[in-house]
């Protein structure tokens, strides 16, 4: 069985997307528009994360911000290979509608990770998986 990666960890990297997913729509639209109550540029920060996020949980095992806190998302039968664009993009809505990952299993997998048949864990984890 997988051990999966601490809930705080996930949080942070979680954290650390919003952060970037901001910054890039800041670079984008700007402060000003940013800033504005109703502009576009507040729901275009949810958009960026979940194309950001989901990208690179296809591309290279997990969004920036899992990738900089040590993280990465795996396949949970502990096969390694690439996820379906498919289920890494749909991986990331769930993530966005939020109730998916608050609704989780004993071993610490959401309704995000199910449907994606994923596991979030550590760099450590998956060097040992890798053996």
């Amino acid at each position: 069985m997988i051990e999966n990666a601490s809930w705080g960890r996930r949080i942070l990297a979680l954290l650390v997307d919003w952060l970037l997913s901001t910054l890039v729509v800041i670079v984008i639209f700007g402060l000003d528009e940013y800033s504005k109550p109703g502009s576009f540029a507040s729901v275009a920060v949810l958009l960026v994360f979940v194309v950001e996020s989901g990208l690179l949980t296809w591309l290279g095992g997990g969004s920036a911000g899992k990738l900089l806190t040590g993280l990465c998302v795996v396949p949970a039968d502990g096969h390694l290979r690439r996820l379906s664009p498919v289920k890494a993009i749909g991986r990331q809505v769930l993530v966005a509608l939020v109730i998916p990952p608050l609704v989780f299993r004993p071993d610490g997998r959401g309704l995000h990770d199910l449907f994606a048949g994923t596991s979030t864990v550590t760099f450590a984890t998956l060097r040992a998986l890798s053996k």
